[in-house]
């Protein structure tokens, strides 16, 4: 250390916390860095989109709610666990997907655009056929819309439980009509443009939904999934607990889960744990 300088607890503690989301989220092995914000982006600056997509916390638990919801698809199931190595890499799966939402919301236009013609030509590759004999294809619009709403809802929910209590009526569904723009330029149809749209659109697809043994132990894969570190791991622990919490309660029934013994607890903790990470990255914005 040289003369005059002197060691910031507060400052270290910051980059740390930091450097281990980044590490989470980044495969450094590929040189991957943060995906760095544009004027130029589908959403331009004070997009609700941008807000709810932007804390750490929120999305993890979203995303994770989300995946679980998902998967009770069949089609949607089937595609990752024959099309993808999900069991063996789900780290990996959690970064695209997190680094696809954070380019089409912040990246210029021509990058956003670039990835989602990427995921659209792996959409065209994918397909196969149900156990009822039931053809599928990744790129089908209705299975988009339900890929997406699902995603969409999710993470919506999350920002409110742990973020944005407060988030009123209107912002609500702006936030469904941005995150159209996105499922539109991947193919699905239809796509909800508001709260109540979203909610009618899961409840006509309520009867599609299958809780076979193959998803449940998938949706214990999921939540099962732990750091290496010590304290990566106690956050995973949290994180799942507070996405099974979010699930609403026909879900959780669908896949044989227990909602958190203490979900007031779980909840504290949760919120505690994004008000920490938002410290960390407030002056790193």
């Amino acid at each position: 250390m040289s003369a005059g300088t002197f060691f910031n607890p507060v400052h270290a503690l910051r980059g740390r916390i930091v450097g281990e989301v980044r590490a989470v989220f980044n495969d450094r092995a590929k040189g991957e860095t943060p995906v760095k914000s544009s004027d130029d982006a589908i959403f331009p600056p004070g997009s609700v989109i941008r807000r709810v997509h932007s804390d750490v916390t929120t999305m993890m638990v979203g995303g994770t709610s989300a995946l679980l919801l998902q998967m009770l698809h069949p089609a949607a199931l089937a595609g990752v666990l024959e099309h993808s190595n999900f069991r063996d890499d789900m780290l990996g799966r959690l970064r695209r997907t997190a680094r696809f939402i954070a380019i089409t919301t912040y990246a210029d236009h021509i990058t956003a655009q670039a990835a989602i013609e990427r995921v659209r030509a792996i959409h065209d590759r994918v397909s196969g056929t149900l156990g009822d004999g039931t053809p599928y294809h990744a790129s089908d619009p209705h299975l988009l819309a339900w890929v997406h709403v699902a995603e969409a809802t999710s993470f919506l929910k999350s920002r409110i439980a742990y973020a944005e209590p407060r988030m009123t009526r209107a912002d609500q569904d702006r936030y469904f009509a941005e995150s159209a723009e996105v499922a539109l330029r991947l193919g699905a149809d239809p796509v909800p443009r508001t709260r109540a749209e979203a909610a009618a659109l899961i409840a006509a697809m309520r009867p599609e939904l299958v809780a076979s043994h193959e998803c449940r132990e998938v949706a214990r894969l999921i939540l099962a999934q732990r750091a290496p570190g010590a304290m990566q791991s106690s956050a995973q622990r949290l994180l799942a607990l507070a996405a099974v919490d979010l699930l609403p309660g026909w879900v959780r029934t669908m896949l044989r889960l227990e909602a958190p013994a203490a979900p007031l607890l779980t909840r504290a903790a949760t919120f505690g744990m994004a008000a920490t990470l938002r410290w960390a990255f407030a002056t790193r914005r």
